[in-house]
């Protein structure tokens, strides 16, 4: 007896909670998104994703709430859920406004960064052209925006973070389009490299080149956007 229930309280352990299934299942989607399996006009059909997922509509409706606030989806009256498209005016306003906020926090940062924030900067970098070399764009998302945030943390500016995480969401796709489409990886592992030996010795002149980075990372991504863009209405 005793044998059971242990084996039902390891099982137990692992289950997914019912309250978690609408974030496991935002979570999914907007990978999907990113990924660019849903592509932006793309239709996303409640019932369909229910019985992909095997569950019912309700936690499906409750991803999309989370999608839409995120800004990955759109809901429409009497056409359902498509995935967002961003007007190539909008992404540039939001690489502009990467620029001015974070040369901003790492002009905060950069006397506060201590050895020990450098040394954990330099791990996530590691990761992050791991993930290059793999052209593992999935992780490639996540640990750049891990890797600039990492220099930020010490200007204690909460909000911008916050901010900049919610930007950060909103054009993940759309930098994983651009390394796709440019092969940018070696720019962007070298611009970053530069970067963090800047951060290290303490230069000014850092903030100045993070802003020509993320200026840069814009254009080429708006000019390979327009291309594929242009392509996809061609094919279509």
């Amino acid at each position: 007896m005793r044998d059971m229930l242990e084996q039902k309280n390891h099982r137990s352990k692992y289950r997914l909670p019912r309250q978690s299934l609408p974030e496991a299942l935002s979570e999914s989607l907007r990978e999907r998104i990113l990924s660019g399996e849903f592509k932006e006009g793309d239709p996303l059909i409640q019932e369909a994703i229910a019985a992909e997922y095997e569950c019912s509509r309700m936690p499906v409706r409750e991803a999309f709430r989370q999608l839409e606030a995120a800004g990955l989806i759109v809901s429409r009256i009497h056409k359902g859920s498509i995935v967002s498209a961003l007007p190539s005016e909008q992404i540039g306003e939001l690489f502009e406004l990467r620029a001015m906020l974070e040369c901003d926090i790492l002009s905060r940062s950069l006397d506060h960064l201590s050895d020990e924030d450098l040394v954990h900067s330099e791990q996530i970098l590691k990761h992050l052209e791991e993930a290059y070399h793999n052209r593992d764009i999935a992780r490639v998302g996540a640990l750049n925006w891990e890797f600039h945030r990492s220099l930020y943390l010490p200007a204690t500016r909460v909000q911008t973070l916050a901010i900049l995480q919610g930007i950060n969401v909103h054009i993940d796709r759309y930098i994983r389009i651009q390394l796709l489409l440019t092969s940018g990886f070696e720019e962007a592992e070298r611009e970053h490299r530069k970067i963090l030996s800047m951060c290290k010795k303490r230069d000014p002149e850092v903030v100045e080149f993070m802003r020509g980075h993320i200026i840069r990372a814009g254009h080429d991504l708006l000019e390979a956007l327009t291309k594929r863009r242009v392509s996809d209405t061609s094919a279509a």
